[in-house]
């Protein structure tokens, strides 16, 4: 298993958190690098989260999520929203959407999503968002590869 993980971990992927509140007002938020396009017509994306995530069930109750696609620079938030604590959202700064969903700021991007359809995907859950609206703020990207946390080196002009 270590060794697939090793190989896998070979694809460079952007970091995201993606964010929820239950109509309750229970917020939750992970860490994900599973975050990718589905469709342009209608906007659609995708994202993975462990059976056995704490928060799972919360984004199973809430029916809509903010995936918030971090900046080079935000890996403690990284840190923060990957390891279990009673509130992640705790010290930071987070923002509102319309709706209320919770977003982080300072990302270079963000989209608002409901929930369509949640597939299983073996030890996953698949959910597939319809994209409500997003925004994109630029910068540099978190990047992850190999087991760590990269940044672009600027290419000249």
């Amino acid at each position: 298993m270590r060794s697939l993980r090793e190989a896998l971990g070979q694809f460079a992927t952007g970091v995201a958190v993606v964010t929820t509140m239950t109509p309750g007002g229970e917020r939750a938020g992970v860490t994900v690098n599973s975050f990718s396009s589905v469709s342009l017509d209608p906007p659609l994306v995708l994202w993975c989260l462990s059976d056995r995530a704490p928060s799972a069930p919360v984004f199973l109750r809430a029916g809509r999520f903010a995936v918030n696609v971090l900046a080079a620079g935000q890996d403690e938030l990284s840190r923060r929203f990957a390891t279990p604590a009673r509130d992640k959202f705790a010290g930071i700064d987070v923002l509102a959407t319309p709706s209320g969903l919770p977003i982080l700021a300072g990302t270079v991007a963000t989209f608002t999503c409901h929930t369509v359809t949640v597939h299983d995907g073996g030890d996953h859950h698949i959910f597939v968002g319809g994209v409500e609206h997003y925004q994109r703020s630029g910068g540099e990207p978190l990047v992850f590869h190999s087991g760590r946390y990269r940044e672009f080196a600027s290419s000249p002009g």
